[in-house]
């Protein structure tokens, strides 16, 4: 589907590599329900000019006898079959199952909060230090082992956080205390955020911007203050700010 048809129906900035395939589900499926809405719409006032009472004065016991009904019902079937097998289907597989490679993608643990989002990246070395429930304080809410000298320049980003643009960035969400949603709508990417859980989510920004993280999920009495930002840079400046930020040593705390 064209972008052109797709800016006609007023959808959200498409930033991500695989919108275009989101975004032309949606536009059929309402394109489907369009046609039932005037179908049914154009039967109902044809039933009512066609059996009013001044042309039918006598009931007819007998009923309709075409089978035009279940041929229309037949053609709805398959297109909805057409819809799911053929759009829904494959998205969904390739949004689940098809995840870029760690090695090729960038990679940033997203823990929720109420009600901030914060990220906590891998340094420049590209490695993050272990981490576990046994380290788990209130000073260290990422669990990380401070002695593992991998995770010397793992750091901390809150509220804001940056990826480059046309790489692959893998995200494993979690949360801090009651379930979130991580939400970037022009990236077309929702993802619960379960304590408890790690729970992975991918995409591809193909536009440098800024974007809302917006928390999907009624979360407390200030959800709806818990938005944050998406930055997305280029190649070059994304390694210049991961420089500079794993310049500031370990990162085991956040407010």
């Amino acid at each position: 589907m064209t972008n052109s048809i797709l800016n006609y129906f007023a959808l959200p900035v498409d930033a991500s590599a695989h919108g275009h395939g989101i975004d032309s589900l949606i536009i059929w499926v309402h394109v489907l329900m369009l046609a039932l809405f005037v179908g049914w719409l154009g039967y109902f006032i044809y039933v009512l000019l066609r059996f009013n009472q001044k042309r039918n004065p006598k009931a007819d016991y007998y009923g309709v006898k075409s089978h035009l009904s279940t041929y229309v019902e037949g053609i709805v079937a398959l297109v909805e079959a057409v819809l799911l097998i053929g759009f829904a289907i494959p998205i969904w597989a390739k949004a689940v199952q098809e995840f870029p490679k760690e090695e090729d993608s960038k990679v940033i643990r997203i823990v929720a909060q109420q009600f901030q989002w914060n990220g906590r990246y891998p340094g420049k070395d590209g490695k993050f230090g272990a981490a576990g429930l046994q380290f788990l304080t209130d000073e260290n809410k990422f669990g990380l082992d401070k002695n593992d000298p991998l995770g010397k320049d793992d750091f901390v980003a809150t509220q804001t956080l940056t990826v480059p643009v046309d790489e692959p960035v893998i995200c494993y969400i979690s949360s801090l205390d009651v379930i979130h949603s991580f939400k970037i709508v022009p990236l077309r990417v929702t993802q619960d955020a379960i304590p408890g859980l790690v729970i992975p989510a991918h995409f591809t920004a193909k536009q440098i911007g800024e974007y809302n993280i917006n928390c999907a999920q009624l979360c407390g009495n200030s959800h709806y203050g818990m938005k944050g930002y998406l930055k997305v840079v280029s190649k070059e400046d994304y390694a210049k700010w991961v420089t500079e930020q794993s310049k500031g040593g370990a990162a085991t705390s956040f407010e």
